[in-house]
């Protein structure tokens, strides 16, 4: 018998405020290296490529997201597995509309009756056969019509988690396939005291995010409770457009702001639960959201005194600290129960009873109009990276690293001029009307309002320090005239080269 189709769908983005200043919104959670040095976005790809029956595979981001996404997955590519197609929003809407797009997008490509399974980013599975053993049991469920979510069994009476409230256990499947219960209602984040009653009571489980269920009975269930939602995003998918090959599709911001911002809870598996349309599976995998510094510090080993950490650290009279510090020595002495964060631009210092408060940092720095709520000191562009040296009133200094290949925009500044010193590799310049080669120990100067582009075309990386001089040396002062990664004029805002 042919398995049915399985479409994972990923949902990729948040900005992931709780785990600042390693998480930042133009580089949020899923793409945050974990000790083990890989991201929780390549660890949920490759957890769904490695699933039976794939025959498709979607993500859904950000359009800022896409060249970053599509490096993660580069390494994950292979003949047996399908390519990736991205669907991009302009901005963020909440689930209901980006799994009402994906389901309208399965049917039109003749995947209606398609098992839509929807996974999180960033979220941390390590047992992967008791995941693919769970997902099974969850598309049979959904082949069955039935609106399928993965409970998680509580560990401990969590505040920050909603709950699902399970009823009659459904008819049992073959062989060592989980347990699936029917849904009886979809539960707030608890406090304390209620969070408790639902540990000992059994029959509560953690609402993980994750769903199952074909195309086609999502889109029936929108229409039964949440037209609304539906009816806006049918035109939103007629006016999905992108590359030839239907591998990117952009979203049309003017008719996306149109759609309702709603999760998909509220929206449909809420009330289906009240009409006894939803399944849960019981998840028998370990599972984490990597939400806090606490859960971070929990991927690490403890030593004797219950320090974790990532780094060269010293510990002297300290206890239940944990430690991350990459890049230079961080000494602790005489303290307990911190959480110490150290990049090159920012460290958190937070004790672990606060660790919930650290988003207020990020608000109070977007407040401030500081950009570290949302860059790092080195930032990822299609083209390659560039790292912020120093920056004071009337100059900037940047490391530039560009691909092998690649190219930055043919462009042009208003109020600033910049001088390129070559340091490695041979850039090809455009600088007005000339076209020439920069190579190491030499430079070039472009004057302000100036077309010029810089190219790597050689096989090695290239880089280059450029120095920029102004009144005005903000990174939206830039007019684009050509761009190969397609990025717009209304793009530009608050983007670099």
């Amino acid at each position: 018998m042919t398995p049915a189709p399985l479409i994972p769908m990923i949902l990729s983005g948040g900005a992931g405020t709780r785990l600042w200043p390693l998480s930042r919104e133009a580089a949020p959670k899923p793409f945050m290296q974990l000790p083990d040095g890989d991201t929780l976005l390549a660890k949920t790809a490759a957890r769904a490529l490695s699933l039976h029956g794939v025959a498709a595979f979607l993500t859904v981001t950000n359009r800022d997201y896409y060249f970053h996404t599509k490096d993660t997955y580069a390494g994950l590519q292979g003949p047996s597995r399908p390519p990736p197609v991205y669907l991009l929003e302009p901005f963020g809407r909440n689930t209901a509309p980006a799994i009402a797009l994906a389901a309208l997008c399965a049917r039109a490509r003749g995947f209606g009756r398609a098992v839509l399974l929807v996974m999180p980013s960033d979220h941390l599975i390590r047992d992967q056969q008791a995941f693919a053993a769970a997902v099974e049991r969850a598309k049979t469920l959904a082949l069955g019509g039935a609106l399928v979510t993965f409970g998680i069994t509580p560990t401990q009476p969590e505040t920050g988690f909603g709950y699902i409230e399970c009823g009659e256990p459904l008819a049992a499947a073959e062989g060592s396939a989980p347990a699936a219960f029917r849904a009886l209602r979809f539960v707030e984040k608890p406090p304390l005291a209620l969070a408790r009653d639902y540990l000992a009571a059994g029959h509560y489980v953690w609402n993980s995010g994750m769903f199952a269920f074909t195309a086609d009975a999502i889109l029936d269930a929108l229409e039964r409770h949440a037209p609304g939602v539906l009816a806006a995003a049918r035109p939103v998918a007629q006016a999905l457009r992108g590359l030839a090959d239907g591998s990117m599709l952009e979203i049309d911001a003017a008719l996306f702001a149109a759609v309702p911002d709603i999760s998909i809870d509220y929206a449909v598996m809420e009330r289906a639960a009240e009409a006894g349309d939803v399944a849960v599976v019981r998840g028998t995998f370990d599972w984490s959201d990597v939400g806090s510094w606490q859960a971070v510090a929990a991927l690490t080993e403890a030593d004797a005194d219950g320090n974790r950490g990532q780094g060269e650290r010293v510990a002297i009279a300290t206890r239940g600290t944990y430690v991350h510090a990459p890049d230079r020595i961080v000494a602790t002495v005489g303290v307990e129960n911190l959480v110490i964060v150290d990049t090159p631009d920012a460290v958190l210092v937070a004790h672990r009873d606060h660790l919930q408060k650290v988003k207020e940092v990020v608000g109070e720095l977007k407040a401030r109009g500081h950009e570290s709520y949302r860059l790092h000191r080195t930032v990822s562009r299609p083209w390659g990276t560039y790292t912020t040296l120093e920056e004071a009133p009337g100059f900037k200094i940047k490391r530039i690293e560009v691909r092998p290949g690649a190219a930055l925009s043919l462009q042009l500044h208003h109020r600033r001029s910049e001088h390129w010193v070559v340091v490695r590799g041979t850039a090809h310049v455009t600088n007005g009307e000339r076209e020439f080669d920069v190579r190491p120990n030499e430079s070039t100067y472009i004057p302000v309002e100036t077309r010029h582009r810089l190219e790597n075309r050689g096989s090695e990386p290239l880089a280059i320090i450029e120095v920029q001089c102004g009144d005005y040396l903000g990174e939206d002062d830039i007019v684009r005239f050509d761009d190969r990664y397609g990025r717009t004029p209304a793009a530009d805002a608050a983007t670099t080269p």
